[in-house]
Protein backbone atom coordinates (compact mmCIF):
# COMPACT_ATOMS: atom_id res chain seq x y z
CA UNK A 1 0.00 0.00 0.00
CA UNK A 2 1.79 3.50 -0.72
CA UNK A 3 1.54 5.44 2.27
CA UNK A 4 2.97 8.87 0.42
CA UNK A 5 4.25 10.95 -2.86
CA UNK A 6 6.62 13.27 -2.62
CA UNK A 7 8.26 15.40 -5.66
CA UNK A 8 11.01 18.31 -5.35
CA UNK A 9 13.01 19.88 -7.61
CA UNK A 10 15.71 22.46 -7.37
CA UNK A 11 17.36 24.41 -9.40
CA UNK A 12 21.26 23.72 -9.29
CA UNK A 13 22.62 27.22 -9.84
CA UNK A 14 20.38 28.54 -6.99
CA UNK A 15 21.54 26.04 -4.90
CA UNK A 16 25.01 26.08 -5.88
CA UNK A 17 24.52 29.90 -4.45
CA UNK A 18 22.89 28.83 -1.72
CA UNK A 19 25.93 26.36 -0.41
CA UNK A 20 28.04 29.31 -1.21
CA UNK A 21 26.05 32.20 0.58
CA UNK A 22 25.95 29.92 3.88
CA UNK A 23 29.00 28.57 5.74
CA UNK A 24 27.85 25.30 7.19
CA UNK A 25 24.85 24.62 5.08
CA UNK A 26 25.57 21.62 3.45
CA UNK A 27 26.88 20.21 7.07
CA UNK A 28 23.23 20.67 8.21
CA UNK A 29 21.86 19.50 5.00
CA UNK A 30 23.86 16.91 4.73
CA UNK A 31 25.76 13.43 6.10
CA UNK A 32 29.52 12.47 5.47
CA UNK A 33 28.63 10.40 3.44
CA UNK A 34 26.46 12.22 1.11
CA UNK A 35 28.87 15.10 0.54
CA UNK A 36 31.74 12.59 -0.78
CA UNK A 37 32.13 9.92 -3.18
CA UNK A 38 33.81 6.73 -2.39
CA UNK A 39 36.58 8.10 -3.85
CA UNK A 40 36.95 10.74 -0.95
CA UNK A 41 36.44 13.60 -3.54
CA UNK A 42 33.65 16.43 -2.99
CA UNK A 43 30.32 15.20 -4.57
CA UNK A 44 28.93 17.27 -7.68
CA UNK A 45 27.11 20.28 -7.24
CA UNK A 46 24.22 18.70 -9.62
CA UNK A 47 24.51 15.71 -7.08
CA UNK A 48 23.82 17.72 -4.67
CA UNK A 49 21.22 19.58 -5.52
CA UNK A 50 19.16 16.20 -6.28
CA UNK A 51 19.91 14.77 -3.10
CA UNK A 52 18.42 17.82 -1.39
CA UNK A 53 15.46 17.70 -3.68
CA UNK A 54 15.00 13.72 -2.73
CA UNK A 55 14.88 15.09 0.93
CA UNK A 56 12.43 17.98 0.32
CA UNK A 57 10.09 15.15 -1.48
CA UNK A 58 10.85 13.20 1.53
CA UNK A 59 8.86 15.78 3.73
CA UNK A 60 6.14 15.96 1.60
CA UNK A 61 5.84 12.23 1.26
CA UNK A 62 5.64 11.98 5.12
CA UNK A 63 3.23 15.05 5.25
CA UNK A 64 5.83 17.62 5.82
CA UNK A 65 5.52 17.47 9.90
CA UNK A 66 7.86 20.13 11.68
CA UNK A 67 10.68 18.64 13.48
CA UNK A 68 12.03 16.77 10.90
CA UNK A 69 15.87 16.92 10.79
CA UNK A 70 17.66 16.99 7.34
CA UNK A 71 20.35 14.74 8.20
CA UNK A 72 18.17 12.02 9.71
CA UNK A 73 17.74 10.71 6.15
CA UNK A 74 20.44 9.93 3.55
CA UNK A 75 20.33 9.57 0.45
CA UNK A 76 23.12 6.95 -0.72
CA UNK A 77 23.83 4.67 -3.93
CA UNK A 78 23.64 0.76 -4.37
CA UNK A 79 27.12 -0.29 -5.53
CA UNK A 80 24.57 -0.80 -9.20
CA UNK A 81 24.18 3.05 -8.80
CA UNK A 82 20.63 2.43 -7.44
CA UNK A 83 19.62 5.64 -5.56
CA UNK A 84 18.42 4.25 -1.90
CA UNK A 85 17.39 6.03 1.28
CA UNK A 86 18.09 5.64 5.09
CA UNK A 87 16.42 7.06 7.86
CA UNK A 88 16.62 7.39 11.65
CA UNK A 89 15.73 9.63 14.39
CA UNK A 90 13.46 12.37 13.44
CA UNK A 91 12.39 11.02 10.06
CA UNK A 92 12.24 7.11 11.38
CA UNK A 93 9.68 7.93 14.38
CA UNK A 94 7.47 9.95 11.64
CA UNK A 95 7.60 6.70 9.38
CA UNK A 96 7.01 4.70 11.48
CA UNK A 97 3.91 6.55 12.59
CA UNK A 98 3.18 6.56 9.68
CA UNK A 99 3.41 2.44 9.15
CA UNK A 100 6.21 3.13 6.34
CA UNK A 101 8.17 -0.73 5.76
CA UNK A 102 10.42 0.50 2.38
CA UNK A 103 11.06 3.58 0.54
CA UNK A 104 11.50 3.97 -3.29
CA UNK A 105 13.46 6.71 -4.76
CA UNK A 106 14.20 8.49 -8.11
CA UNK A 107 16.64 11.39 -8.93
CA UNK A 108 17.46 12.92 -11.88
CA UNK A 109 19.30 15.91 -13.11
CA UNK A 110 19.21 17.83 -16.60
CA UNK A 111 19.29 21.39 -18.17
CA UNK A 112 20.29 23.10 -14.80
CA UNK A 113 17.55 21.68 -12.57
CA UNK A 114 17.90 18.64 -10.25
CA UNK A 115 14.57 16.96 -9.60
CA UNK A 116 13.32 13.24 -7.19
CA UNK A 117 10.54 11.65 -6.41
CA UNK A 118 10.30 9.84 -3.30
CA UNK A 119 7.34 6.96 -2.51
CA UNK A 120 6.81 5.20 0.95
CA UNK A 121 5.03 2.13 1.12
CA UNK A 122 3.75 0.25 4.01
Amino acid sequence: MIIGVGIDVAEIDRFRASLERTPGLADRLFVAGELLLPSGERRGIASLAARFAAKEALAKCLGAPAGLRWTDAEIYAEDSGRPRLRVRGTVAARAAELGVRSWHVSLSHDAGVASAVVVAEG
